[in-house]
């Protein structure tokens, strides 16, 4: 449903203004994730560089609007980092087979959990690198280039590093990325993508495209792909299919496995909070398990059974997306992440969704009442909102154009212990008092 129109129903049953406090209020007391919060540490307003202590009181925790570039700390990282920072200590190399997490398969052990975030079978799943090396192992595999197919379609301003990513797996191949890189863009005067648009030019252009390369969650806009059409778009036209999921994960309620994606790439420091770098996820769907194979060869991608041998004989290739592993992965990164999915595997993405559309249209519906653009009054500041209003084709987060400097803004929220980026939260511990404190 509408978050928008649960937002007046509640202010309905409140006998309230839809922009009072209470609204709010009757959300965060019925929210059944609201304990989530409670599992990750917030800056206090007086730790923020750009607080104001002269206007905000800076014994409260901060208002953390940023959640799509750098999620908070679960509690329990320190704790499994220690742990491992002991281990090493204590027992040394008998650390890569002994302990809660070996350090030889820590990632392993996660993988059961990463797959129900992204709606994937845990073998169609690795946790490895970081996203761009993922997604360059990913196209060297996928992306096979011949005279009349040799075309990637992208959404026009795509995140740098899948432009840059594709820009130069093109040149490798002997193309130029003037031809073979492919744009789908937002029509005259519209800040997002129409889905039609998208399977139009995969109709029209579709005999000359070998990969569609898209976003799940187009990082500027905001906007949620539909990636089950524009899959079977993609495919039906003989093209592999695959998304960035950078902005998707643990934002969308995602179904790699059964939308029949071919391949995809996310990190996990943004929605999944396990810290700037963190260890980034890949996903090959099972049907290309003897059909794709990776390029380029690492001892990880051999049968964790025989690796250890070390005969260097005949490569015993792990099936699927585990033969693309290259090398041991840092324990101190599979900490973080640990932390992190075991508070996702304390809900389902099912219910975080249902948040995401009450929160998002709570926000929306405050924007919209305080903000909009009135002919009555010309001179008053006022908010557009970038991100599509229909709850199916965005995430958690609202990208905002403002009427006056956006610096500006920015700066005199910051000053009162709101961190931000553009209007953002975070299913696990954003709340509705946080957006109503905001506006």
């Amino acid at each position: 449903r509408n978050g928008s129109s649960v937002n007046l129903k509640v202010a309905k049953h409140l006998d309230c203004s839809p922009t009072s406090r209470e609204v709010a209020e009757y959300f965060d007391k019925n929210d059944k994730l609201r304990h989530l919060r409670q599992e990750f540490l917030f800056p206090k307003v007086a730790q923020l560089p750009t607080s104001d202590l002269s206007l905000v009181g800076g014994s409260e925790d901060c208002i953390y609007f940023v959640g799509n570039s750098l999620g908070l700390q679960p509690k329990n990282v320190k704790k499994y980092i220690d742990e491992e920072l002991k281990k090493w200590a204590t027992i040394g190399a008998h650390g890569h087979v002994m302990g809660s997490r070996p350090w030889a398969w820590a990632e392993n052990d996660l993988e059961d959990l990463m797959a129900k975030v992204v709606g994937a079978k845990p073998e169609e799943v690795a946790l490895m690198n970081g996203l761009t090396v993922n997604l360059h192992l990913l196209l060297l595999a996928f992306y096979q280039p011949i005279a009349t197919r040799h075309k990637i379609l992208l959404e026009d301003k795509a995140f740098p590093s899948d432009h840059y990513a594709v820009e130069s797996q093109i040149r490798l191949r002997g193309f130029d990325p003037s031809t073979s890189m492919l744009f789908v863009k937002p029509r005259p005067g519209e800040d997002t993508l129409r889905t039609e648009d998208i399977v139009s030019t995969i109709e029209r252009e579709g005999h000359s495209i070998a990969v569609v390369m898209l976003s799940g969650v187009q990082y500027y806009t905001g906007q949620l792909f539909n990636m089950e059409v524009i899959t079977k778009a993609g495919q039906n036209q003989g093209c592999y299919v695959g998304f960035d999921c950078a902005h998707a994960v643990g934002n969308a309620d995602l179904r790699l496995h059964d939308w029949g994606v071919d391949f995809a790439c996310w990190c996990t420091y943004k929605y999944v909070n396990s810290g700037a770098g963190g260890l980034a996820g890949a996903f090959i769907h099972e049907k290309h398990v003897d059909r794709v194979k990776p390029a380029l060869l690492g001892w990880w991608g051999h049968n964790l059974k025989t690796r250890f041998q070390m005969t260097n004989g005949k490569m015993d290739l792990q099936p699927g997306v585990n033969g693309y592993r290259l090398s041991n992965q840092p324990v101190l990164l599979v900490c973080p992440l640990q932390a992190s999915l075991e508070i996702f595997n304390q809900t389902t993405m099912k219910d975080l969704r249902k948040k995401s559309i009450l929160l998002t249209g709570y926000l929306e519906h405050l924007l919209k009442h305080y903000y909009s653009k009135k002919a009555s009054d010309p001179h008053k500041p006022c908010v557009h909102i970038i991100t599509p209003s229909n709850p199916a084709e965005r995430g958690c987060q609202l990208s905002l154009s403002f009427s006056l400097p956006i610096r500006a803004v920015f700066k005199e929220l910051e000053k009162r212990g709101v961190a931000v980026k553009s209007a953002l939260t975070n299913l696990l511990f954003s709340v509705f008092e946080d957006a109503a404190l905001v506006l």
